[in-house]
């Protein structure tokens, strides 16, 4: 049986999920009581909670809005592996599709890239380090 591990390294597969919110540590708290998880409060140029199972397993992460983006509604988005984040824009654009924010390096993570579908649906792609 495949590891969750496993399972957010592998190509194509959905791999990370991440809020965005006006009020990460109110978020956190609502979440943390509705669904049992446990954080981890790390700073990655911005306070990041990683959401952890009861057993341990991160699974998400809340963030606070970017800087220019406050009037952006909360919501949850997700990320699908790919082994190549540059290449997945590229792509998406020839498929018609738009990179809403161009690929970029997350320290100790990866690459990643915010793209959106034809129809108009956003999601993340990320090539994980290592």
């Amino acid at each position: 049986m495949k590891t969750y591990d496993d399972v957010y390294k592998t190509a194509g597969a959905f791999s990370w999920n991440e809020l965005t919110t006006g009020n990460p540590d109110a978020a956190a708290t609502f979440y943390g009581q509705l669904f049992d998880w446990r954080f981890e409060k790390m700073d990655m140029g911005m306070p990041y909670h990683v959401v952890k199972t009861a057993e341990g397993t991160a699974v998400a992460g809340i963030m606070g809005k970017p800087p220019g983006a406050e009037t952006m509604p909360s919501a949850w988005g997700s990320y699908v592996t790919v082994t190549d984040a540059d290449a997945a824009a590229k792509r998406c654009v020839e498929l018609g599709g738009k990179v809403l924010n161009e690929p970029m390096d997350v320290p100790t993570v990866g690459r990643f890239a915010v793209l959106q579908d034809p129809q108009g649906a956003v999601f993340c792609v990320m090539a994980y380090s290592g």
